[in-house]
C-alpha cells in the first residue's frame, strides 16, 4: 500500500496493530495457532488494511491459522470498529509476514557458511 508513511499513518497502523492483536487473543477458533500480529499497512483512504502475522508451528498450523484469521476477519473488523473513532473501519486482509521466513532463511544460510568455514572468523 504505502511505503512512505506519514506520522498520522504510522499512528493509525500502530493502533490497528494493537487492537487486532487484542481481538485475535479473544478468538476461540480451534484452527488458530500461536499467532503474532507483526505489522499493519493501511491504505491512505483508510478503507483497506493488510494485517501481517506470523505463526509458530508446522506448515499445517500456519495454514490453519491463516484460514482461521480469514474466517474471523469480519468479527475482528467489528471489534476494532467499536474501539476506534474513524470515519471508516478498514476492511482487513490477513497475510503471513514474509520477513519472518526471510530472516530464518538468512540465519540458516549464515550457519551453513559458518560450518563450511569450519567456524573460523573471517577477520582473523
Amino acid at each position: 500500500m504505502s511505503r512512505t508513511e506519514s506520522p498520522r499513518m504510522r499512528k493509525v497502523n500502530e493502533l490497528l496493530k494493537e487492537l487486532v492483536a487484542e481481538a485475535v487473543l479473544d478468538l476461540k477458533d480451534p484452527g488458530l495457532g500461536f499467532v503474532t500480529i507483526t505489522d499493519v499497512d493501511t491504505s491512505p483512504d483508510l478503507r483497506h488494511a493488510i494485517v501481517f502475522y506470523s505463526v509458530l508451528g508446522t506448515d499445517e498450523e500456519v495454514e490453519a491459522s491463516g484460514e482461521a484469521l480469514t474466517r474471523a476477519a469480519p468479527r475482528i473488523q467489528a471489534v476494532v470498529g467499536r474501539q476506534i473513532r474513524m470515519k471508516f473501519t478498514p476492511k482487513m486482509e490477513f497475510r503471513i509476514d514474509p520477513s519472518i521466513g526471510e530472516g530464518l532463511k538468512i540465519d540458516r544460510l549464515l550457519h551453513e557458511l559458518e560450518e563450511e568455514d569450519g567456524g573460523v572468523d573471517a577477520a582473523g
